[in-house]
């Protein structure tokens, strides 16, 4: 089936009891069984298996042309639950300008159990796979990358990895945040990333109304170790938030394409713009590795940062004259949302590692929402006209 029939299908066929055509939210916390250890079906007990949370399950890893999906309560036990794959004295290799949050996970958390991160220059394939030791079990990478939207080859990449053994005799693993992009634009699993992960609270749920998050993966023995950690550890999403990302899903293709077709007039508005010293955008001819767009996807998110001119009162100037859209963490909701990155998503980064990635002060991010365009840029027009350059 091709894409938009599978977001619509998979994990979501009718209820076989009642002939719901949504899956129904079973909330509920335990499953009577039969007698002693004879299970009526296949669910037990709600943190191990849930009905509403298997559709979902299913569902993901369909979108992601996957064998296998964990749903999370959030991004980052998502983030976690990979990490759980980790021992002391164990390396990451991070590309650069990843998500503020797992840059703190990495370093605020991880770091206590003697895990090292190192990160190289840049994102080309030779300075990532230069910088994997014998000790590296992990390459973790963002394309694009949040906020600056850089792009890295994950099939180079891939490629490159193949060709390492670390001390204990493996291959490092390629794990790829495909949050932006979604997987209507992109699948590394196809690309060759070993994992998968999702803060679902984007654009997967797409209504700016749910917190989650997704592991996918293809490799059976590697699904296990991260089955058994998300029952051990239980940090798993309720059925009422698998319903929601379910009724998200079945509306993606059609929000994707509409948060594309914003942004790129969005993008090409702020480039024009006086008031805007540069604009980073993967849609534009010139971006550094613009070619990866037509190679490793089919398309953009609505995903735009851009550099304000002037100082810091500029930007506090610009964001008081917004009308429409919102200043608020996250993204990829029907709404317009803004962010002033280096105090709200990458705030956990010391600001001399800020500067170094180029998470300045006058750096913004948009997330375009699918309002109409035209009253987007109206918004963001109004505002601009009220900095002094």
């Amino acid at each position: 089936m091709r894409f938009s029939t599978i977001a619509v299908h998979a994990g979501q066929r009718p209820d076989p009891h009642t002939g719901a055509v949504c899956v129904p939210v079973a909330l509920t916390s335990t499953f009577a069984m039969d007698g002693i250890g004879q299970l009526r079906g296949e669910f037990e007990y709600a943190r191990s298996n849930n009905p509403s949370r298997h559709a979902l399950e299913l569902s993901i890893a369909a979108i992601e042309f996957g064998k296998h999906a964990l749903a999370f309560a959030s991004g980052q036990a998502a983030s976690t639950a990979i990490l759980d794959l980790l021992k002391p004295g164990d390396e990451i290799v991070a590309t650069p300008n990843i998500y503020g949050g797992t840059y703190r996970l990495f370093h605020k958390v991880y770091d206590k159990y003697n895990i090292k991160i190192s990160i190289p220059t840049d994102t080309t394939p030779s300075a990532i796979s230069n910088a994997i030791t014998k000790k590296t079990v992990l390459v973790w990478g963002e394309s694009p990358s949040n906020p600056l939207l850089d792009l890295f080859d994950i099939t180079e990449t891939a490629e490159l990895i193949k060709n390492f053994r670390n001390e204990k005799g493996v291959t490092p693993l390629l794990v790829i945040d495909n949050t932006f992009p979604s997987p209507v634009f992109q699948n590394p699993l196809q690309l060759g990333a070993d994992i998968v992960t999702h803060s679902c609270t984007k654009y997967i749920g797409g209504h700016s109304d749910v917190i989650a998050g997704a592991v996918v993966v293809n490799d059976s023995e590697l699904y296990e170790q991260l089955k058994f950690y998300q029952n051990a550890a239980g940090a798993v999403p309720g059925p009422l938030n698998c319903y929601l990302l379910q009724r998200g899903i079945r509306t993606l293709p059609l929000r994707m394409k509409k948060h594309e077709e914003n942004v790129y007039k969005v993008a090409e508005f702020l480039r024009k713009n006086s008031s805007v010293e540069k604009v980073f955008f993967p849609g534009f001819t010139d971006f550094p590795r613009h070619e990866l767009v037509a190679k490793q996807m089919r398309g953009l998110s609505g995903m735009v940062s851009f550099v304000l001119r002037g100082n810091i009162e500029n930007v506090k100037n610009f964001f008081a004259g917004l009308n429409l859209i919102i200043l608020a963490e996250s993204l990829g909701g029907p709404e317009t949302l803004i962010c002033h990155p280096a105090t709200m998503t990458h705030a956990a980064l010391p600001e001399s590692e800020r500067n170094k990635i180029g998470i300045t002060d006058n750096l913004i991010r948009l997330s375009v929402g699918i309002e109409d365009a035209d009253d987007i840029i109206d918004d963001l027009n109004n505002a601009l006209n009220s900095v002094v350059v």
